[in-house]
């Protein structure tokens, strides 16, 4: 099937679905390196205005990746719930925009509907929407999650708070832990990305996180970012295992460059599952996804050519949403140049991960970075986080003075959170803000205020840590 539109006295025609919706994408450098990019700005508008009046159900019959060879399709085909799907069944591209910005569209009607919406549609809307519209249509989409703490409530803005060190230094790990917690940071997950994925070095970074947590009675829950594969080896020799992590992609094949599988997630979900580690949930996976993942690995084809990065980010959510998450983010910048070419590229595309994640019923948080090599610098990170926590974010990553020094890329820093949650009236998660009370961690305002280093033995007296975990 094609499409026609026609701008300025110039007829542009689309051929396919995929070739559709890549030609209406917002600028960015990676579907130019992928070839599927729009010519102009003109051939752009005439994509999103052909795209406008596509109606929601051609999605249902065309699909962008063909589900004989991708079971990421086959599983959004299969789970597809087409009760939920009926109230917007008529509508158009542009006519589900209208009903999502619609004042009386509350979030418990979007939270009804996302089951009966695709990655694909959610991505499509995303391109006929602007930045406005990517706020507050999020910012009234809620996604609740549990485990030890509660992710996802309205007026909260809750932190990963990322401890890396570039040789798995428990000294210099258990530093940075306590950086972030006098900074009420870590609410969402103390998560560390290991410098090496030897079974030896994760357990014993798991038992440094979770010997703290207990030692400090604090209520977190921990996760070392290592292959699922991994953790299912640590799990059977009964490691304190919280979370469950991965990356994923928007198509099998991505996927299998990423070594893993969707049993490889079920079976790694159920055994932690069996744990029953979780005090307020029990929702154990936590996903990293960013756009640009499928076409670093020569896996961004379509039925037809090339699928245009946004959208294959989308699918990714669908993969994560079969998992119920606790928490899900898109690394929106650390892929490079090649793939979001400068700062408003990456502001972009944030604001859509973040997005069409909450549409589908995904709890979203974003890694607001950049690379070095990347066009774009604090003042770009600074307008993400603030339109992010004005649109309802569930988390954001943290790192120590905002500059990771084992990933050799730039992110946000405890204080960088500290003045958005001041500057909009934000929160930690309830169990962690009361815990932060009982170790006068807060004031009377519910700040986190200057030091008192009096306060310092109470909270780090049994943060010691003893041996090495790379050993």
């Amino acid at each position: 099937m094609s499409w026609t539109a026609t701008v300025g006295g110039h007829s542009y025609r689309f051929t396919g679905l995929r070739d559709l919706l890549a030609k209406a994408s917002p600028a960015r450098s990676g579907d130019v390196l992928a070839g599927c990019a729009a010519s102009s700005a003109a051939e752009r508008v005439a994509a999103q205005t052909a795209l406008a009046d596509l109606p929601l159900t051609h999605f249902l019959d065309e699909p962008v990746v063909d589900p004989r060879d991708d079971d990421v399709t086959r599983l959004i085909l299969d789970t597809h719930d087409a009760a939920a799907f009926a109230p917007v069944r008529s509508l158009t591209v542009g006519g589900l925009r209208d009903r999502l910005l619609a004042w009386d569209t509350d979030s418990a009607t979007l939270a009804a509907l996302a089951p009966g919406l695709t990655p694909e549609m959610v991505a499509a809307v995303a391109k006929l929407c602007r930045v406005a519209d990517l706020v507050g249509i999020a910012a009234k989409t809620r996604v609740v999650t549990g485990f030890r703490t509660t992710l996802g409530l309205p007026g909260r803005l809750a932190t990963r708070l990322q401890p890396n060190h570039p040789t798995d230094d428990p000294v210099g790990i258990t530093a940075s832990i306590v950086d972030g917690l006098l900074h009420g940071s870590g609410d969402a997950v103390v998560g560390i990305n290991p410098a090496t994925d030897r079974p030896a070095t994760v357990r014993a970074l798991l038992d440094l996180i979770d010997d703290a947590r207990q030692r400090i009675d604090a209520p977190v829950q921990s996760c070392v970012l290592t292959h699922v594969t991994t953790t299912l080896e640590l799990l059977a020799r009964g490691a304190p295992v919280d979370l469950v992590f991965q990356s994923v992609a928007g198509t099998q094949a991505a996927n299998r460059g990423f070594g893993v599988t969707l049993d490889q997630l079920g079976e790694a979900r159920e055994a932690a599952l069996a744990l029953h580690r979780g005090t307020v949930g029990n929702q154990v996976m936590y996903f990293e996804t960013g756009q640009g993942s499928a076409l670093s690995a020569d896996a961004h084809h379509g039925v037809g050519g090339p699928v245009d990065q946004q959208t294959l980010e989308a699918r990714a959510y669908a993969v994560c949403r079969a998992f119920d998450p606790l928490l899900v983010n898109t690394v929106v910048g650390f892929i490079g140049p090649e793939y979001l070419y400068d700062g408003k590229q990456i502001l972009r595309a944030g604001l859509e991960d973040h997005f069409c994640g909450k549409l589908l019923g995904v709890p979203m948080g974003v890694d607001v970075c950049y690379t070095n090599h990347a066009e774009a610098d604090a003042d770009d990170t600074d307008t993400l986080l603030v339109t992010l926590a004005a649109a309802g974010c569930s988390f954001v990553i943290c790192v120590p003075g905002g500059d990771d020094v084992m990933l050799a890329y730039q992110s946000l820093s405890f204080t960088d959170v500290l003045g958005v949650r001041q500057v909009l009236g934000l929160r930690p998660a309830p169990e962690f803000e009361s815990w932060l009370a009982s170790v006068g961690l807060l004031d009377d305002a519910g700040r986190v205020p200057p030091l008192d280093p009096g306060a310092l033995p109470a909270l780090t007296g049994g943060l010691r840590s003893t041996g090495n975990a790379g050993s």
